[in-house]
């Protein structure tokens, strides 16, 4: 982001704070730009609980753009900063906002989900944005001790954008340890993108997002698999976040880039 980009501390992580059209225009400008590759993730409550007892994730967050994703981050700027996030920047509306909104041709590598999931949201992809150009590049299986024909391919198409969809947080670690120069003039960690923009799994009908209740719909679609991470975690973060205000720490409301 931009020299005058603002960004909150949300427990020791470093989250950039910009309204839907600026980030939109920033990132526009970052693809048509000359300057370095730049490196996206995002932080929403269940991200933040894994940073606390993973140090390697941490670090690679310290490394790139953090963007905010959900309510549980929008609570937490609330409690530190006595204000939200300017918009919630999560990845499922964000990357497909930004294909929309870029009208030139652009590369666009994606890796990641399961084979069949891939397959399909390759298909949803073009169907949305024909306009751009779309390579597939691996599933999210391969070996990740074992990464140089990945990132050789990469290579070979050079990307202007570069969707990795692993889960978190191995994708930022994966991400974070291997890719470089040539390898996408903007990479993004996507985490379950492809599972819906592939239809594989649905998203919540836009009044429950609009109440900022997607993870509620979430749960009550796979609540075997998620409900420790909200009915566990969300508590949890509050917690980390409380505790953190309570040790005097990222009292700034917004600190410079």
């Amino acid at each position: 982001m931009p020299e005058q980009a603002q960004h909150r501390d949300i427990i020791g992580i470093r989250v950039a704070a910009l309204g839907w059209r600026q980030a939109l225009a920033e990132l526009q400008r970052a693809i048509d730009g000359d300057g370095p590759q730049r490196i996206f993730n995002f932080l929403n409550a269940n991200n933040a609980n894994l940073a606390m007892r993973d140090a390697e994730y941490r670090q690679g967050l310290s490394r790139c753009v953090v963007l905010p994703d959900g309510i549980g981050v929008d609570i937490a700027a609330r409690t530190l900063h006595g204000t939200a996030f300017p918009a919630n920047l999560n990845g499922t509306d964000l990357i497909p906002a930004l294909l929309v909104h870029s009208e030139r041709k652009l590369k666009i590598a994606l890796i990641g989900a399961r084979p069949e999931v891939l397959v399909r949201a390759l298909e949803n992809f073009r169907v949305l944005t024909p306009w751009h150009e779309y390579h597939t590049v691996s599933d999210g299986f391969f070996d990740r001790t074992d990464s140089a024909h990945i990132l050789d391919r990469l290579k070979q198409i050079d990307p202007d954008i570069t969707l990795v969809a692993m889960g978190s947080p191995s994708q930022e670690i994966w991400i974070d340890a291997n890719i470089g120069h040539g390898h996408g003039r903007l990479v993004f960690g996507v985490g379950a993108l492809f599972d819906f923009v592939s239809g594989t799994v649905p998203r919540a009908p836009e009044a429950v997002r609009k109440l900022r209740l997607e993870w509620v719909w979430r749960l009550v679609q796979e609540p075997s698999r998620l409900w420790y991470r909200y009915i566990v975690g969300n508590p949890l973060f509050l917690y980390h976040v409380f505790r953190y205000k309570l040790q005097g720490a990222g009292r700034d409301p917004e600190v410079p880039a």
